[in-house]
């Protein structure tokens, strides 16, 4: 039997990390993703989907969102679908068919073909005692949904694994934390998060998807990558750069750039303070080669104040009040940076 473990689709969620058109692309692929993850699972004789929380962004989901999971759902009778409600849509109210399969702040269990499918949806109430209140029969082969933060401790939308051992899990499936993460609970079971099927935003980076189980004589997983796009962040140490095409380079030679994802850029090391406009120029180049770009300059700007030393012009007397001033040795740098540029004429950027 083949169960796909998936959580936080975040249907609905508000993206505003990315330019307009960018962000209402985004919001209709984690739509697309949900479908293609679900016709995977008609092709590739998959039963089961657990979702493990925060399929909607929020308990009052647009009626697009909700009508297109349900919708989803009611269309594909040969999958059951299992939707244990999360943080973000803790107050969802539950639509029932045969083929959605929902849980409570009370432990639930569904047997397929052997297989006990259990949940239950954390809260204030349950915090402390959802763990003894957990009793699986250890004969069986156990697959848990929770969604929460794996800790050490216990309290609110907390899982602390030391008290879920020996319980008789085999398979716990997690929702909350967006990225893929597996941890051993004993000999016996392991925790995993699927992570989300599309990252929002550059802290959702790298590749996305869903967990794959297989259930033959025992259980086994693995982590399909499926997200139509992948964030990434990657950082540029410009340190002896002169220039926004040498740093344009570097990049280049840091990161192979997909024209089909999305990226930013950090610009980190130390840079001449009269370089400005670094950020801007680097990101019109690299547009070329990725569906968007984001540089953000985190550099160090630094000045070689002893070459105006003995300068008896205006600009030497610029640069040696500024340097005695009680400014810190980034703001001298910047502020003669600009001094220097308006007293050559040159073009000063906001």
């Amino acid at each position: 039997m083949k169960i796909i473990h998936t959580a936080d689709i975040h249907l609905g969620s508000k993206i505003n990390k990315f330019p307009k058109d960018i962000s209402n692309e985004r919001k209709q692929e984690i739509r697309n993703s949900f479908l293609r993850m679900v016709n995977y699972a008609n092709e590739n004789g998959v039963s089961l989907i657990l979702l493990s929380g925060d399929v909607f962004d929020s308990d009052k989901p647009f009626k697009k969102d909700k009508d297109f999971f349900l919708s989803v759902v009611k269309n594909n009778p040969s999958i059951t679908f299992f939707y244990l409600r999360g943080n973000h849509d803790e107050a969802e109210e539950y639509e029932f068919f045969d083929n959605l399969k929902t849980f409570s702040n009370e432990w639930s269990s569904y047997e397929y073909n052997g297989v006990v499918i259990s949940g239950i949806e954390l809260s204030g109430e349950n915090s402390t005692s959802y763990y003894s209140t957990c009793a699986l029969d250890k004969s069986r082969i156990n697959i848990v949904m929770l969604h929460g933060d794996v800790s050490d401790s216990v309290g609110l939308r907390k899982i602390n694994l030391s008290k879920l051992k020996g319980k008789g899990i085999d398979y716990l499936a997690l929702g909350h934390y967006h990225s893929y993460k597996e941890e051993g609970i004993d000999d016996r079971g392991v925790a995993v998060y699927s992570g989300c099927l599309e990252g929002r935003g550059y802290d959702e980076t790298g590749e996305k998807g869903f967990v794959l189980i297989d259930i033959e004589d025992k259980i086994t997983h693995k982590f399909i990558p499926f997200s139509e796009r992948v964030i990434s962040l990657v950082k540029v140490d410009v340190t002896g750069l002169k220039d926004a095409y040498s740093i344009y380079l570097r990049a280049r030679e840091i990161c192979e750039f997909s024209k089909n994802d999305l990226y930013r850029v950090e610009l980190v090391g130390e840079v001449d303070a009269t370089l400005e406009g670094l950020d801007k120029d680097l990101q019109k180049y690299l547009l070329e080669h990725a569906r968007f770009v984001d540089v953000k300059d985190l550099t160090k700007k630094t000045l070689d104040l002893e070459k105006y030393a003995g300068d008896t012009s205006i600009i030497g007397e610029f640069v040696r009040n500024v340097s005695d001033s009680d400014f810190s040795e980034e703001e001298k740098a910047r502020i003669i940076a600009y001094g220097l540029k308006a007293l050559t004429g040159r073009e000063i950027e906001e």
